[in-house]
C-alpha cells in the first residue's frame, strides 16, 4: 500500500528541483512511472518543462496517450524528433530493422533516435527528472535519487527510485491517472514498437525490452555514463 508520506516525499523532491535547479526538465516516455511524475509535476511544479522523445517507431497506443495527456493536463508538452538525415543514412546502411542484428547496431539506432534528441532537449537545462526505479532492472540497482550526469553535465533526479510497481499503480488508481493501453496487454515497460513485447507472468518487468539481448546490457544510452570510458 502506498503511504501518503511517500507521495509527499516525491512531491517535495519535485518542488525542490523546480526551485533549486532552474531550469529543469522532465523526460516523459509515458510509462506508468512517468505518468505518476507528470501528475505530480502538474500539481506541484509546473515550471519544470515536460518533454518527450518521438523516435518515429512508437506504438500507436503511446500516441493515443499523448493526446490524452494534452487534454487532461495544461502543462505544455514539447516533442523532440531525431534528425531525418541521420535516420535515413542509418536505415540505408543497416535496413529498417537492422537493430535486431546486434547490440551494437541497436545501440546505434537508439543513439540516433533517443540520445541525440535528448541532448537537444536538455540544452541549457540545469537538471533533468526521470521515472527510473531500482526495481526495474539489474542495470538500475545502484542508482541514487540525485546523481551527477557526466554525459549531459547536469544533475539527474529520479524521485520514484524506491517506489515499487505496486505503489506506482496504487497512485495511478487513486488519482485516476491515464495510462498506456499496452499495460493491460502484458507490457510493463514500453519503448519503441519493434523493440518491445509483452512478458510472461513472473518475468522481469524489463524482459520485454530488447528481449534478444542480455539483461545487463538493456539500456538505450539515455541512462548510462557515455563518458565513462573516455
Amino acid at each position: 500500500m502506498l503511504s501518503s508520506e511517500k507521495i509527499a516525499q516525491a512531491a517535495t523532491s519535485i518542488k525542490l528541483i523546480e526551485t533549486e535547479c532552474v531550469p529543469a526538465a522532465f523526460a516523459c516516455s509515458f510509462g506508468a512511472e512517468d505518468m505518476v511524475l507528470l501528475d505530480l509535476i502538474a500539481a506541484h511544479a509546473r515550471r519544470i518543462e515536460v518533454f518527450t522523445l518521438d523516435t518515429g517507431r512508437l506504438p500507436a497506443e503511446t500516441y493515443t496517450l499523448m493526446d490524452e495527456v494534452r487534454e487532461r493536463y495544461s502543462v505544455p508538452l514539447r516533442v523532440y524528433f531525431p534528425d531525418t538525415r541521420e535516420v535515413e543514412t542509418w536505415v540505408e546502411q543497416n535496413g529498417v530493422n537492422g537493430f535486431y542484428r546486434s547490440a551494437a547496431q541497436r545501440k546505434q539506432c537508439c543513439h540516433i533516435r533517443k540520445v541525440v534528441p535528448l541532448g537537444r532537449a536538455l540544452a541549457g537545462k540545469k537538471a533533468w527528472v526521470t521515472g527510473l526505479r531500482r526495481e526495474q532492472s539489474v542495470t538500475r540497482q545502484g542508482l541514487e535519487e540525485r546523481e551527477w550526469d557526466a554525459s549531459n553535465q547536469m544533475f539527474k533526479f529520479s524521485p520514484l527510485l524506491d517506489w515499487t510497481e505496486d505503489e506506482v499503480w496504487s497512485y495511478m488508481r487513486a488519482h485516476n491517472v491515464p495510462y498506456n493501453a499496452l499495460h493491460e496487454k502484458g507490457y510493463p515497460s514500453i519503448g519503441c514498437a519493434p523493440c518491445t513485447r509483452a512478458i510472461a507472468p513472473g518475468e522481469d518487468v524489463r524482459a520485454g525490452r530488447w528481449w534478444w539481448e542480455q539483461p545487463e546490457g538493456k539500456e538505450c544510452g539515455l541512462h548510462v555514463d557515455r563518458n565513462a570510458n573516455a
